[in-house]
């Protein structure tokens, strides 16, 4: 089954978050291909970093900087990014690859920010016209596999999963952590069948 694996970063959790990053990769679970070619990567303009500093976590504040600041000086405002979005899922490339249906998400976690903040900003028109009611999620997947006894305990945190599968660390942007996800699962589909 092919799906686009997509992760978004934002500046934390809560609700009235924002996304800043939003990035994309389609890949085939069958033919284990990842394509490289229609990855996409786009930087979505927020408030300066100075701005936004009072309300954020502390964890945001110490890691994700760099990024908001990047975020605020060359993001694409959100109507923008919309309209790129939707010129990239009616391209030619992607509705071939996708066989002109809709697409199946796939990430890790989706439910703690990706879709509530993809329904929010992008609007639940955009999302049921472009992608299926139904996503795959790396977390939730790892759950049933930690229950079935196909995966260690500890799973379903990415970074834990990197280092099972010797991938390295999480890297914490959009492009890299969609890329990564796709990856993580196409090795645990490996380690499945040659167990």
């Amino acid at each position: 089954m092919k799906y686009l694996s997509f992760d978004i970063e934002a500046t934390g959790l809560n609700e009235q978050c924002l996304m800043i990053e939003f990035a994309m990769v389609p890949f085939d679970a069958e033919s284990r291909e990842i394509k490289e070619e229609l990855a996409r990567s786009y930087y979505i303009k927020c408030p300066s970093f100075e701005e936004l500093k009072p309300t954020l976590d502390p964890w945001v504040v110490e890691h994700n900087e760099t990024l908001i600041r990047k975020a605020h000086s060359e993001g694409i405002e959100m109507s923008e990014f919309k309209r790129t979005l939707q010129n990239y899922l009616e391209s030619p490339e992607v509705k071939s690859y996708f066989g002109n249906q809709k697409i199946t998400l796939f990430g890790k976690s989706m439910s703690a920010i990706d879709l509530p903040f993809l329904n929010r900003d992008l609007g639940w028109d955009f999302m049921r016209k472009y992608f299926q009611h139904r996503q795959l999620d790396l977390s939730g997947l790892a759950y049933g596999l930690m229950d079935c006894g196909l995966l260690p305990k500890g799973m379903e945190s990415g970074s834990q999963m990197m280092r099972y599968l010797s991938m390295g660390e999480v890297a914490h942007t959009a492009l890299e952590d969609a890329r990564n996800t796709a990856k993580m699962y196409l090795k645990i589909i490996e380690k499945i069948k040659a167990s």
